[in-house]
This record gives C-alpha cells, structure tokens and sequence, in this order.
C-alpha cells in the first residue's frame, strides 16, 4: 500500500539533506486509498494546502506520518497555511516541518501529533512577522 523511499537514498532533484526528510512516503493514489477519498479530492486538498506534496524521483509525494490513519493530522492545514502566509513554497514548509528541533519532540511535524501542536502553530504564526 505505501511506496517508501528508502532513507538512505537520496531523492532525485530534491535539495533536502536526507535527515529534514521524512523516513517514509505515500504517492498520491496511496494517500486516496489510505483517506478512502477519490483521488481527484486528494489533488484538492494539496491544492488547498490540507495537505503537502513534493516531487521525489519524479512523482508527487506526501510524507506517511501526516496522514494519520485514515485523516491528514489536525493541525496540519492550519500550519501549512500559515508557512504559506509567511513566504514558504513546498519545499520550504516540508524541510521546517522536518527539522530537528531539541525544544519539541524531534521536529515540528512529529509534534503536530501530539499535545504540542499548538506550539507548533503558534511558531509557524511568528514566522510571518
């Protein structure tokens, strides 16, 4: 069901060093099966920043930890917006929601799954100002 890009292989015209990526990847028919949604309704959502993806080896790609069992991560829009506001492309938001961070529970993404998620917005707020 998920199409994982082994962590050890660099990604194809990505300009992210391998540990500010995620470990695993779901294209986007993978993230329509896993939400049990048309894939046309995926496309909307990357569309209306619900959710991110970014071209690795040439395909479309969302990192598997932000489609939290059968939903996208709660907070996850509302962030991805927020990046947006302040001047982030795709590329920028995925490698600041993967970076490491020793004040949150490893990255701001691994945070947005649990009881900091807050915190993670009201950073990705600052960064606007």
């Amino acid at each position: 069901m998920t199409d994982s890009v082994p962590a050890d292989q660099p990604a194809a015209g990505a300009d992210l060093p391998g540990p500010a990526d995620p470990a695993g990847w779901l294209t986007l028919p993978d993230v329509a099966e896993r939400l049990d949604l048309p894939i046309s309704k995926v496309h909307q959502m990357i569309r209306d920043r619900e959710l991110i993806a970014v071209r690795r080896d040439g395909v479309r790609r969302v990192p598997a930890d932000l489609v939290a069992n059968r939903t996208v991560l709660k907070h996850l829009p509302g962030v991805l917006n927020l990046l947006a506001d302040a001047g982030y492309d795709d590329e920028a938001a995925l490698r600041w929601l993967y970076e490491e961070d020793e004040t949150l529970p490893g990255t701001p993404a691994a945070a947005l799954g649990g009881d900091q998620a807050r915190e993670v917005k009201r950073r990705a707020q600052a960064l606007g100002f």
